[in-house]
């Protein structure tokens, strides 16, 4: 769901993530908000004097809404372990101002699987954010490993925010430019 901007009354105290600041704050029950997109298992809100606070999925009852779950699920179906449901799971995290994934962002700079000892399977990933300064990075990487670890036969999961090469818009998946206007 993205675009809703209904407003709605929030039920009980929460806290939220400011975006893109990234700091923690606590969003009062009683206070108006307008849910502006609700992807990937988090809610971004827009509060009534403006700024967009991001709501985990933990807390979407919060709000009066059903707690998002992943809208495809990665489980274990008996096939050998593939990387592309990995890119799957990184698919379902998304920017919370903007209704793109990470992965067509292009906020993925590199995602592989290093066998650990004895015989863990290791998924490293090292991501960007489409700013240096964004205050998002760390909740977007806690995003990106909940996400990973939840695919079957991955044992550990370590993401690194890097900044080299500088993210451009040419890392953006056709589709997102095409969604975002950008063509």
């Amino acid at each position: 769901m993205t675009g809703s901007f209904e407003t709605i009354a929030v039920i009980r105290d929460c806290m939220a993530t400011t975006v893109p600041a990234g700091e923690w704050v606590l969003l009062r029950a009683g206070r108006e908000v307008q849910v502006t997109q609700q992807l990937g298992g988090s809610i971004t809100v827009r509060t009534e004097r403006g700024p967009l606070l991001r709501i985990g999925a933990a807390d979407a009852d919060a709000l009066g809404l059903e707690i998002p779950g992943e809208s495809h699920p990665v489980d274990d179906d008996g096939r050998p372990f593939q990387i592309e449901r990995v890119f799957d799971a990184l698919a379902e995290v998304y920017d919370p101002e903007i209704p793109v994934s990470v992965v067509d962002l292009g906020l993925v700079y590199r995602c592989e699987e290093v066998e650990g000892p004895l015989s863990i399977r290791r998924i490293e990933i090292d991501m960007t954010m489409t700013a240096p300064g964004c205050g998002m990075g760390d909740v977007l990487r806690a995003d990106a490993e909940r996400a990973v670890l939840a695919v079957a036969g991955v044992d550990e999961v370590e993401v690194n925010l890097v900044w080299d090469p500088p993210w451009t818009l040419e890392r953006m998946s056709e589709a997102a430019r095409l969604q975002l206007g950008l063509y």
